[in-house]
């Protein structure tokens, strides 16, 4: 027996706004038996439920709300590169050259997986942006961008350009402090909303369930399968995959427990704004971008010339944080773009950004727990990484795909932290010294 979800929760997105109100999937009342339950009904958790249902695999999805309440619905919308916060060169020096060519590899495949799915699916996401660029907020910064441009063209073949602060200028790139640009060719901007709802689409005309309201209080052994107990009833599965990634519960199963750092990432959106008022500060350009600092910023003018920016940085999730976070967001945007002070943002809302020990995801089958795998720890930037995951782990239930098949920094399941219960507290000190770094 199933019922309908109760009231939607809201996280005063833009995105929510954007879009007619999602389906209301039922809620899990009494038992049931699938070959696979997915925890999580974002892009990754949506993307592996995809690939077994038109398999025929018997699969469900048990959400905690509703599509598009987590982290998928409440992102950026940066289609781009990403899903570690290991640099190219610490990449290089951890997994070898060829690691760090088939990892790069993957995430360029990752976002023409989800361009590709866009146009079969004629979904209207609002797409725009050729690549991504990122601004130097120092003159120090522009010089270290010469030498990546050259680094990144002879290892990797990366046709990047450099701008230099009149090219900014020319090309639309006006904020105050910006020092220069360094643009890759690889990425695109979307409404992550219509994306997410067009792929949950897809879940349910393949034949997958997708059960809201329907939070996973428990994981355990249940004979030959594994037991999903909910609030009001219970799954039975031989296969689960932990998709919940920042929004995982920490004993589901205890595992995870320790294992995932997640932490704040704050968005704004203004209101429409005028050509005049665009001319003023001088930024026309629709490329996604973002600063160098390594507490970053990123933003982007979107279609309906409103303008998005975000930051990173929050770690508290209570009342006096988050407000304290949405106000020094609007205090870096007005010192950023000075001709939009008076711009005002007509919403805003923050999402939780997933980070492993490790620095890099996980996707796999967890060690000494046959038939539990995750797929997880995209480190903010899991549009196109948490997408193509989702089918990867999916394949590796089915026994199409191989853990040694995926990208070495794929392969390692994430490390618990030292002292967890305290690791918020050490983080707020590493955010104090990448502050002083970042000055």
């Amino acid at each position: 027996m199933q019922k309908r979800q109760d009231q939607r929760q809201l996280a005063g997105s833009y995105w929510e706004a954007s879009r007619p109100p999602p389906r209301a999937d039922r809620q899990l009342i009494g038992n049931a038996q699938f070959d696979v339950a997915v925890i999580g009904a974002g892009f990754a958790g949506l993307s592996a439920a995809m690939k077994l249902a038109e398999a025929g695999v018997s699969v469900c999805v048990l959400e905690a709300e509703h599509v598009g309440y987590g982290a998928s619905g409440r992102n950026g919308g940066f289609c781009c590169l990403g899903g570690t916060k290991l640099s190219i060169h610490q990449l290089i020096q951890r997994y070898g050259l060829d690691g760090a060519r088939n990892f790069l590899a993957y995430q360029v495949a990752g976002i023409n997986q989800v361009a590709q799915r866009l146009k079969a699916w004629g979904v209207d996401a609002d797409c725009h942006s050729q690549g991504e660029i990122t601004l130097a907020h120092r003159p120090r910064d522009f010089d270290a961008f010469k030498a990546e441009a050259a680094f990144l063209k002879d290892k990797f073949g990366i046709k990047s350009r450099i701008l230099d602060k009149s090219a900014l200028t020319a090309e639309g790139y006006g904020g105050s402090g910006f020092y220069g640009g360094l643009h890759m060719p690889y990425g695109f901007a979307l409404n992550p909303m219509a994306y997410l709802y067009g792929l949950a689409d897809q879940v349910r005309k393949k034949g997958g369930r997708i059960f809201g309201k329907s939070a996973v209080t428990g994981v355990g052994r249940d004979g030959d399968r594994w037991r999903l107990d909910t609030e009001h009833g219970f799954v039975r599965a031989k296969r689960v995959i932990l998709a919940g990634n920042g929004y995982s519960k920490e004993t589901v199963p205890k595992w995870i427990h320790g294992r995932t750092l997640p932490v704040m990432s704050s968005i704004h959106v203004t209101r429409p704004m005028t050509d005049e008022e665009l001319a003023a500060q001088g930024w026309t350009s629709d490329t996604m971008a973002s600063d160098s600092r390594i507490l970053l910023h990123y933003f982007r003018l979107m279609p309906d010339k409103r303008f998005l920016f975000g930051t990173r940085g929050g770690i508290f999730e209570n009342e006096p944080a988050l407000k304290a976070m949405h106000k020094r967001a609007r205090h870096d945007f007005n010192t950023m773009f000075p001709a939009w002070k008076g711009v005002e943002s007509e919403y805003h809302w923050y999402g939780k950004v997933c980070l492993s020990r490790n620095l890099t995801p996980f996707v796999g089958q967890i060690p000494g727990m046959d038939g539990l795998y995750a797929a997880m720890g995209w480190h903010g930037s899991g549009v196109a990484m948490a997408s193509l995951s989702g089918e990867k782990v999916a394949g590796l239930i089915m026994g199409s795909v191989r853990q040694e098949d995926l990208p070495e920094p794929l392969q390692h399941p994430f490390k618990r932290f030292p002292f967890p219960s305290l690791r918020k507290l050490y983080l707020q000190g590493a955010y104090w010294w990448y502050g002083y770094q970042d000055m």
